[in-house]
């Protein structure tokens, strides 16, 4: 059985992954995301791990708090050692895409559903390393050069 590894960030980005709860299931997959309020109340039927809750508005805890969570997500990819990873953003998933990359392994990302003109700051910096990037707008198709439209997960 695959083994995937499912990361985002905390808000919309966290409402986004959670439409593919009937994935989880179907694989042999843990769920990683930020310890806040939100991730707390996650009731899913599969492993949960926590990194640091960080926001770029606080830029000098942020950097802390983001090399601590670079060494935590490392770990946590040592461990479980997934097939693919699939995360629809934002700064929580990308050190675990260069991992995944590293070991060479597969890297889904769906770009948010916010994003209807332009790349995210997310998408800008994992773009080339991703296999398959997934837009939820028609338009972003012409935005990333590899974008694929599948239709809306909200």
């Amino acid at each position: 059985m695959k083994k995937v590894l499912f990361i985002c960030s905390t808000g919309g980005h966290l409402e986004e992954m959670l439409t593919l709860r009937p994935l989880f299931s179907k694989y042999k997959s843990i769920f990683v995301t930020e310890n806040n309020v939100r991730g707390k109340q996650l009731n899913l039927d599969i492993p949960v791990y926590f990194v640091r809750f960080g926001t770029r508005r606080h830029l000098l805890a942020y950097l802390f708090i983001f090399s601590w969570n670079i060494v935590k997500e490392f770990f946590i990819f040592l461990r479980f050692m997934p097939d693919v990873v699939i995360t629809t953003g934002a700064h929580t998933s990308v050190p675990m895409v260069y991992f995944a990359k590293l070991f060479k392994k597969k890297v889904v990302y769906i770009e948010s559903v916010a994003r209807v003109h332009s790349k995210s700051f997310t998408g800008k910096l994992i773009e080339k390393k991703v296999d398959k990037l997934i837009v939820q707008w028609k338009e972003m198709e012409d935005v990333y050069e590899n974008g694929e439209y599948h239709g809306q997960l909200l």
